[in-house]
């Protein structure tokens, strides 16, 4: 987690559902309209993922909601938006989703120090139902943990 950052969305889900294997911060490519909207707090990450297009890395399905004001020159909701990654970044990427299995899951948008919008972007690979029983029990026996601590002393 980078300093002075204003997180607009997050996926809470992506932790359950994921091992995130390594983050990165990714620029994305919006309109007015949809800048105006994040930092208003309008948007949702929940059923988002990131995939390639036309060799290049774009977020789907990702909600950012329409910016009244902006009537005509509006945007759609859910479109495709390009994220911004180095190519050599990109390839690498792309290699491991093609190749390994792995997926490209959106964590969260914010806007850094400077006033950009951003996508924390994470490489994750999917969680069986076992690993996923395996987390609660661990989260189950640290609350736990802790009640017996702080009883304690």
């Amino acid at each position: 987690m980078a300093q002075g950052r204003k997180v607009v969305a997050q996926n809470r889900r992506a932790t359950h559902d994921y091992f995130i294997e390594e983050r990165l911060e990714t620029g994305l490519v919006l309109m007015g309209s949809e800048v105006k909207s994040l930092r208003a707090g309008k948007a949702s990450l929940g059923e988002s993922y990131a995939a390639e297009q036309k060799g290049e890395l774009y977020l789907l399905n990702a909600h950012i909601s329409e910016y009244a004001p902006a009537n005509r020159f509006g945007h759609e909701p859910k479109r495709a938006r390009k994220l911004l990654v180095h190519r050599r970044e990109r390839e690498r990427l792309l290699g491991l989703v093609r190749r390994d299995g792995y997926t490209l899951v959106p964590l969260a948008i914010y806007f850094n120090d400077r006033g950009m919008a951003k996508l924390e972007l994470g490489l994750a690979k999917g969680k069986r139902k076992a690993d996923r029983r395996e987390d609660i029990k661990k989260r189950d026996w640290q609350r736990q943990k802790a009640r017996l601590l702080r009883d304690r002393g």
